[in-house]
């Protein structure tokens, strides 16, 4: 703590003793927020794995291969994958990645490990709640794989659980594995709920003396403005499968409409509107994009400025922007409709909206650029990842502009170039944030640094892999090539525009950018093991108060003695061989 010119004096909790207590069911935030990496660390695997799968069958439609048969004898009779179960990989993929991956890491991970200690707090305000939104979490993935092995096996109707298909068996395959899909997600609502009230309160209630608002990391403001979506947009979701639910098992039609026909036979509902359910769905949904990317925004900021050696660009200005994306993501979920049949007008005004939402974005991008324009930049390897970031998140952007248009969505909307576009934007580019993120902060979790020459050859072996796969995809939307379809050859257009060598190329690239990803996990597991230590509590020079503390932190973080927060989160560039101030040093320093 020779970093701390002054502190305030707390009362020091015990840590706890014994495994269970302190490692299984922990209330400390930093044991939950590896907790919640390492669920995710699981959940991307085996998203990677039945993505891996997809590709197989879109690569080799006709191909018997063995091993998938001996794996998944219900869906690959004879090695080959069947339709109902390829769109049951595709249900079971994004829902992990979007809710397992996505969510999980950059706000339960990141978020509770780093949060209190950053605003100088010694835990979440919660800790008892912040567990049980853990093992909520938790259980919420165990009831979601459960749905593989129920009979029917796992849902068909993709992770945006569309009704009819989802409401009613005979509209997709009897069995429970729709029903524990749901069950899961609600448990997954619950739990972020939870979390979500946590981080408000933690935040505005727990902060250092000093720590006022402005002179917060934009990785707090992020986390904070994270938590605020979750807690609206969670609640709306949550209800959703409940009315889900009971269409399902209990006969009611919030979803279900009059008149259906399913299989030559007449839909006893009457009333249900299936356009109720998308209403519903995005408007949790597209907040959930933002939920998403919105720490690895915070996070990008952060690490450019501490390895450009440059105070952020506009901090006002990126904080502004980060509420302006919180409230614009709550109104333009209607381009997520646009082929729903809504009034022209209503699709006017949900385009207008979604092109203002390009505003606050484009923001933080220049300002990012502002950043690092005329600084000392140092390229290590989060640097890297940092960079990549703002590569994918503007090339998924720029798609985006695209599919604003309603007369471009019409056509676009069931192709793979909406299949390109929102992997850029909202997956790739927060998994690349969540690299930035684990190799930036790896030191202080771990007292050790991840081996460089590997980092840097998963950076650019992921970064040219996900280029490869998913810019062909563009080139299949512009030929019409639609989405969610197992199989498509013998289709005279897609035959001639090219599709069959496309799609062999993309399932090459994602077999070669699956073993990078191999290559990053043994870097995660080999340098937490026997990397190099670090040669001090703050190897990057970095300016916030996490850098204070030990490596890893102490149970209670600051061990009693809170530091007095004196300076802003990025006073960098200063002149001779110590170029920046640390928050909690000497006024004047």
């Amino acid at each position: 703590m020779s970093e701390v010119a002054d502190y305030v004096e707390v009362h020091r909790h015990p840590e706890p003793k014994g495994f269970v207590r302190r490692w299984i069911f922990s209330t400390d935030h930093k044991v939950i927020g590896l907790q919640y990496i390492a669920l995710a660390l699981v959940s991307v695997f085996v998203g990677m794995f039945l993505s891996l799968l997809m590709r197989i069958r879109l690569g080799s439609p006709s191909k018997s291969i063995g091993w998938i048969e001996s794996m998944f004898p219900a869906g690959a009779p004879d090695g080959v994958m069947t339709p109902e179960f390829y769109l049951s990989l595709m249900t079971m993929h994004g829902t992990l990645m979007v809710f397992m991956v996505l969510t999980t890491a950059p706000q339960g991970g990141f978020g509770n490990y780093f949060l209190p200690i950053q605003i100088g707090a010694d835990d979440m305000a919660f800790p008892r709640l912040n567990m049980l939104a853990f093992w909520l979490t938790f259980a919420s993935f165990v009831v979601l794989m459960m749905a593989f092995a129920v009979e029917g096996g796992a849902p068909i109707s993709g992770w945006t659980a569309y009704p009819p298909l989802s409401a009613l068996d005979e509209a997709a395959i009897a069995g429970s594995g729709q029903d524990l899909w749901i069950v899961a997600i609600a448990l997954f609502a619950v739990a972020s709920l939870l979390s979500a009230l946590n981080f408000i309160v933690t935040t505005l209630e727990m902060r250092a003396r000093g720590m006022t608002l402005m002179r917060m990391p934009l990785t707090v403001w992020a986390w904070f403005a994270t938590a605020v979506l979750g807690l609206l947009a969670f609640a709306v979701l949550l209800a959703a499968g409940i009315l889900l639910l009971m269409d399902r098992n209990l006969d009611t039609s919030f979803f279900i409409p009059g008149g259906l026909i399913v299989n030559d036979r007449l839909v006893d509902h009457k009333g249900g509107s299936p356009i109720l359910w998308q209403h519903l769905f995005w408007f949790f949904g597209h907040p959930e994009v933002y939920i998403a990317i919105l720490p690895g925004m915070g996070l990008i900021s952060h690490i450019l400025a501490t390895f450009s050696r440059k105070p952020v660009f506009g901090y006002r200005a990126m904080v502004m922007a980060i509420w302006a994306i919180v409230v614009l993501g709550f109104i333009v979920w209607g381009h997520h409709m646009f082929v729903s049949g809504m009034s022209p007008y209503s699709g006017f005004v949900f385009s207008v909206l979604t092109m203002a939402i390009g505003v606050p974005s484009a923001i933080k991008t220049f300002n990012w650029i502002g950043t690092i324009w005329g600084g000392k930049i140092r390229f290590h390897s989060p640097m890297l990842y940092a960079i990549g970031f703002v590569s994918l998140f503007v090339a998924g952007g720029i798609t985006g502009l695209t599919l604003a248009q309603p007369a471009l969505d019409l056509y676009f909307h069931d192709t793979y170039f909406v299949v390109a576009h929102f992997h850029l934007i909202m997956g790739v580019a927060a998994i690349f944030a969540m690299f930035a993120g684990l190799t930036f902060w790896f030191p202080k979790m771990t007292g050790r640094m991840m081996n460089e020459t590997m980092s840097k050859i998963h950076f650019w072996g992921t970064f040219v892999g996900v280029y490869a796969i998913f810019g062909p995809m563009h080139s299949l939307g512009m030929i019409g090539h639609p989405r969610r379809y197992a199989e498509t050859t013998g289709v005279d257009f897609l035959a001639a525009g090219g599709a069959d060598p496309l799609h062999g190329m993309i399932t090459a690239a994602v077999g070669l950018t699956l073993i990078f990803q191999l290559l990053f996990l043994l870097n995660v597991i080999g340098s937490a093991l026997f990397g190099k230590k670090a040669a001090d509590d703050n190897p990057w020079e970095a300016t916030t108060l996490e850098w204070t503390t030990a490596s890893p932190p102490a149970y209670d973080n600051f061990e009693g003695r809170i530091p007095v927060v004196q300076h802003g989160p990025y006073e960098l560039g200063g002149e001779g061989d110590r170029d920046f101030v640390m928050q909690s040093n000497e006024p004047g320093s």
